[in-house]
């Protein structure tokens, strides 16, 4: 089977999964801290080099406070939790901002944790218009895009997978993503089961994977 070398995910479904047990919506994004351990675990096991999370959003920013403190709070807690693992793992988004959660500033420069391995991205306030911004002024050609973005030390995403249904990319490194293919899981994202992950990579497997050439 051809393992994609970067997958990225987009945990979404966290609030529907809320309100769909009679709870409130802030109380859907702790439940996804499980789901992203086992992401993770699965990564290892069949040998994927790096791993992009999408944590939150400058515009979800927007949403009411308990659920902004909720999903930064998971955010942090996402972030300890894959620092106690052999992982290199490294936080992007706007840092400058008040929304940035301060206890995430020491992983804005990549961080070997353990024996280190695979390397693990979280995008935590993160706005693809801040991400491309220097693009406005800087003097580049079409090959070297990728070393003005801010989030110029991921690589190109593989495979994206997205949970609870949505078909669309969110904003989610477009640069990166530009060659991606796309899978979409049903199911929200507290609801992650290992066959999730394991059919996305048979159906990425069964892909004609050719860059535009």
């Amino acid at each position: 089977m051809r393992i994609p070398n970067h997958i990225g995910i987009i945990p979404d479904g966290n609030r529907r999964w809320a309100v769909a047990k009679g709870l409130t919506k802030d109380k859907g994004y702790e439940p996804g801290l499980n789901p992203a351990a086992e992401v993770f675990r699965l990564c290892k096991e069949v040998g994927v080099k790096e791993l992009t999370f999408y944590g939150f959003t400058t515009d979800n920013t927007k949403r009411p406070v308990e659920q902004r403190r909720a999903f930064t709070e998971s955010c942090i807690k996402a972030v300890y939790m894959l620092s106690k693992e052999d992982a290199s793992i490294l936080v992007v988004g706007n840092s400058e901002s008040p929304m940035f959660p301060k206890e995430l500033l020491p992983f804005t420069s990549r961080k070997v944790f353990g024996k280190g391995g695979l390397k693990v991205n979280l995008l935590v306030n993160y706005g693809w218009e801040w991400d491309l911004n220097q693009l406005k002024t800087a003097n580049t050609s079409k090959k070297s895009i990728s070393k003005y973005i801010k989030s110029s030390d991921i690589s190109r995403v593989d495979l994206i997978i997205r949970w609870g249904g949505r078909r669309r990319l969110s904003g989610f490194l477009p640069v990166q993503t530009i060659y991606s293919d796309f899978y979409v899981v049903d199911d929200f994202w507290p609801d992650f089961k290992p066959e999730h992950f394991y059919q996305a990579l048979s159906w990425y497997n069964q892909q004609d994977i050719t860059l535009g050439g």
